[in-house]
């Protein structure tokens, strides 16, 4: 089969690989229909997530149809049409019993890498890493999915491909930050980065009943979009000399209920602070950027919430803890239990709240792979969002 497969730092070729088959009896192949590429791969692109080895198969977005199922999957047949979550989960243990399925105990076979840089291991993900699990992605033909009694969900046929896909991952972790942010009526909600996740991050917290969402961001085509969006008021970084600042002025002094950092490790800063962090990171002295996460931080209002859906791998320098403990806030973070979401969002789908595929701005080849990572890393063609078609 053909795949998208990491070869080193910005490095990505589609491959002739051989296609996956049946390991344990809980997993099933699936015929991938559809898949994208997420922000978060850019961090794999970029060569920022540790235990990659070249020829792994990235990818953790796709939906398909099932094509051979293991003889302990109840509820899936052969032809059926499915959404995968990106976390891998078990079903059974200690949290997959309480639905916070992206802290699974059982399905990441290399634990003991993340426990090193952890203490603990998350779940495992699909195309992400060794460390997590080392297991082939979503950006091919086929793909083998583990538990797959617990993951997939049966999809409606009625529905396209593109209203569907972000179910396995952006719209779910838009939502979850969104809903980490407790919101009530008359909320204003801040979000950092109008990428993918930020854009759904927006539209959650207006689904969610914020009365103001305030889109952080300083590429042109990103803002535009956001705007678009009934309830989100866009702020380009590059027109305001302090984000804070702004922030304040909008809110009457007070600063929005809750933020979110949806930007995470790679984060672009400006002035002193941008060539600081920036150089700390080229020399080592911290693994990621944590430019959105500081606004966040200090921005956010008296008791309220920061929500980090952003992905952060590993150190950060100058982390403004002391604002955070004055001003009493919350902080909520980590992947998505996207195994929780994916059916009451497929609902809200099947209803018209809301149509996902909003946020796609180029549609693809499988074998154009290596160019569309190119494109979205730097921002080229208004790339928001791209989907490839195998």
């Amino acid at each position: 089969m053909r795949a998208v497969c990491w070869n080193g730092k910005r490095d990505v070729r589609v491959e002739s690989v051989d296609d996956p088959r049946l390991l344990n009896p809980r997993d099933a192949i699936i015929e991938t229909e559809l898949t994208a590429i997420c922000g978060s791969d850019l961090h794999l692109y970029n060569g920022n997530i540790p235990t990659m080895q070249a020829g792994d198969i990235l990818g953790h977005e796709f939906i398909g149809r099932v094509v051979e199922v293991g003889p302990e999957v109840d509820g899936l047949a052969l032809g059926d049409r499915v959404a995968v979550p990106f976390p891998i989960a078990c079903g059974r243990c200690f949290y997959c019993g309480r639905g916070a399925y992206s802290f699974c105990d059982n399905s990441n076979p290399n634990a003991w890498m993340a426990e090193k840089v952890y203490g603990y291991s998350p779940a495992g993900l699909f195309g992400y890493s060794h460390m997590l699990g080392g297991y082939a992605g979503g950006q091919a033909e086929y793909v083998r999915v583990p538990y797959a009694d617990v993951g997939p969900v049966k999809l409606p046929p009625e529905l396209s491909a593109e209203q569907l896909l972000f179910l396995t991952d952006v719209f779910p972790t838009g939502f979850q930050a969104a809903e980490n942010c407790r919101i009530q009526p008359g909320d204003v909600i801040a979000v950092w980065g109008c990428g993918p996740v930020g854009q759904f991050a927006a539209r959650s917290a207006i689904l969610l009943g914020a009365e103001r969402v305030i889109a952080i961001d300083a590429v042109p085509e990103r803002l535009a979009m956001a705007s678009l969006q009934a309830g989100v008021e866009a702020l380009n970084e590059n027109d305001v000399g302090d984000v804070t600042e702004a922030l304040r002025d909008l809110t009457g002094g007070r600063g929005p209920d809750a933020c979110i950092d949806a930007v995470g490790m790679e984060a672009h800063g400006h002035g002193l602070e941008g060539l600081l962090d920036t150089a700390k990171y080229k020399l080592m002295l911290q693994n990621d950027r944590p430019i959105a996460l500081r606004q966040a931080i200090n921005a956010c209002r008296k008791g309220g919430t920061v929500s980090i859906p952003g992905v952060y791998g590993g150190l950060i320098d100058k982390f403004p803890i002391g604002a955070a403990f004055g001003k009493g806030l919350t902080l909520k973070m980590g992947q998505t239990h996207v195994q929780k979401y994916l059916r009451p969002l497929l609902e809200r789908v099947e209803r018209g709240e809301i149509d996902p595929s909003f946020v796609i701005t180029h549609r693809l080849p499988l074998d154009d792979a290596p160019r569309a990572y190119a494109m979205f890393n730097d921002k080229e063609d208004g790339c928001i969002k791209v989907v490839l078609k195998p």
